[in-house]
């Protein structure tokens, strides 16, 4: 009997079992396909306030978004860091004074205390004027965060096995019902009791409370944010953050040193959720947007990748998709009347989604006296994020002192995806081939091994295109000896 089910294993199901299990909850999280596998791993991998929703009075929203954006940087410093972003004018669009005053706000309103302040930025002299058309001349500049976020997802559900949950990936909930004062859920063919129950399946929140025979009031808006990777586009570690003349907005962000990754759309999305793509129009779109900025023309022969992702958004009645709020709600059935409770999460945005856990554990805890405690998460470091905010350059340093048969770059990667937990499965290596099999770009199989045995990963996606992001430089034969390599020795997915 577990004292918590979770179900969903993207971001916010991910933060509540690593919440839950740290408060001393015997907790199961239960995913359908991999970790991270929908929504958490194709945002625009931001952790960030959103400028843009304080045209649309956010005000609580941006406030708790910026508060959690320091706190995050400090327990993941190895997969979260700053990043400083050029803001044009453009003429006959946002007036100066207007931007002058959202970043004023956005800079006072969420205790920024490390991050530096937005300033005006002449782009005929700053470096990040170089890639764009010689009309743009006056920008601002701000801080904001990036994020691995499938990586993000997979440390939070990490941690959360190191403090006792047990998560089960590719296992889909196929019913699930209360049976006496508990929960019996059948999932990947075996049977599961748990005294409560949290639905975390993001886009198919409503689907599985129609499993569970619990109608809901509750409207959802599925919106879907599509992006398009292009080969980098300029030198410098800059992003930016362009305006459009429909009132819309879109960053251009440095990606995976040789790339840059430009999005989101907002459009309703009507489809299924298994083939989530990007459309013609969306592509388009972005590519159109991007050459009204960027000297050098950016078309659709031009996308190396695309990604989409389904956001599903509380429906607030907005009339356009990108106004609809991204915060986020509970419903909680039974509980009170002594029943087993079922608390439904919806909405949310992946800045948000370490204090979304608190409250939904935090609302959870009358009913479960097990869960003992208050709000922990911000203070304990993510897997591998033992150390300090400012000492990243250190470590990939330290790393590469360790290993010299590591480049400078391979050093990088694997801090930036691990932290201190790189020298866990480095080890004893003397050479490179200690390490094993060389798959390409630094993959090795003590790389593969350790995904595997740690992170869940069991099929070449999992690691190409959310472990890691060498699916962008891996060619069809490198990833079919890694898919043979990954046959031999995990299950089917």
């Amino acid at each position: 009997m577990f004292d918590l089910a979770v179900i969903g294993g993207g971001v916010n199901g991910a933060g509540i079992a690593r919440d839950a299990a740290g408060r001393g909850a015997k907790v199961l999280l239960l995913e359908r396909g991999d970790l991270a596998e929908g929504t958490s791993s194709n945002s625009t991998k931001l952790i960030h306030g959103g400028l843009r929703y304080l045209e649309h009075y956010e005000f609580a929203l941006v406030r708790e978004s910026l508060s959690e954006r320091e706190v995050l940087w400090g327990i993941a410093p190895h997969i979260i860091w700053p990043l400083r972003f050029i803001l044009p004018h453009r003429p006959g669009l946002r007036p100066r004074w207007l931007l002058r005053l959202g970043l004023f706000l956005y800079d006072h309103i969420g205790g920024r205390k490390r991050l530096p302040a937005a300033e005006s930025v002449d782009l005929t002299r700053h470096p990040a004027g170089a890639p764009l058309k010689s009309e743009y001349t006056r920008a601002f500049a701000y801080s904001d965060g990036w994020v691995d976020d499938a990586r993000l997802v997979v440390l939070n559900a990490r941690d959360a096995a190191d403090r006792g949950a047990e998560v089960r990936t590719r296992c889909e909930v196929t019913a699930l019902a209360r049976e006496g004062d508990a929960w019996r859920i059948e999932a990947g063919g075996e049977t599961f009791h748990a005294r409560a129950v949290v639905n975390a399946a993001g886009p198919r929140v409503l689907d599985l409370l129609g499993r569970a025979g619990e109608p809901s009031s509750q409207k959802m808006r599925l919106v879907r944010g599509s992006h398009i990777v292009v080969r980098k586009l300029f030198e410098h570690d800059f992003a930016y953050f362009f305006q459009l003349p429909d009132g819309r907005i879109f960053f251009a962000i440095p990606y995976e040193r040789d790339f840059t990754l430009i999005g989101t759309t907002d459009v309703d999305h009507k489809a299924g959720l298994d083939e989530v793509r990007a459309s013609a129009e969306e592509i388009a779109y972005l590519c159109e947007g991007a050459s009204e900025y960027f000297r050098q023309p950016v078309t659709p022969a031009d996308v190396v990748w695309t990604y989409s992702g389904v956001r599903p958004l509380v429906d607030d009645g907005s009339g356009k998709p990108e106004a609809a709020t991204r915060g986020y709600r509970f419903e909680i059935d039974g509980g009170a009347d002594g029943t087993a409770p079922l608390l439904s999460v919806f909405g949310g945005k992946i800045t948000t989604y370490r204090h979304l856990a608190a409250e939904a554990v935090e609302q959870l805890a009358p009913f479960l006296p097990v869960l003992e405690g208050k709000d922990w998460t911000g203070g304990a470091y993510l897997p591998g994020g033992d150390f300090g905010r400012d000492e990243a350059g250190a470590k990939i340093a330290d790393l590469g002192r360790r290993y010299p048969f590591l480049s400078p770059r391979e050093a990088e990667r694997l801090i930036r995806l691990y932290g201190t937990a790189a020298f866990d499965f480095l080890g004893n290596a003397a050479t490179r081939d200690d390490l094993g099999e060389d798959f390409g770009h630094g993959l090795t199989a003590a790389e593969v091994d350790h995904l595997v045995a740690r992170e869940w990963a069991r099929s070449a996606d999992d690691i190409l295109w959310r472990r890691t992001k060498l699916g962008l430089h891996f060619t069809p034969e490198q990833t079919a000896a890694l898919a043979a390599y990954l046959a031999e020795r995990t299950p089917s997915p």
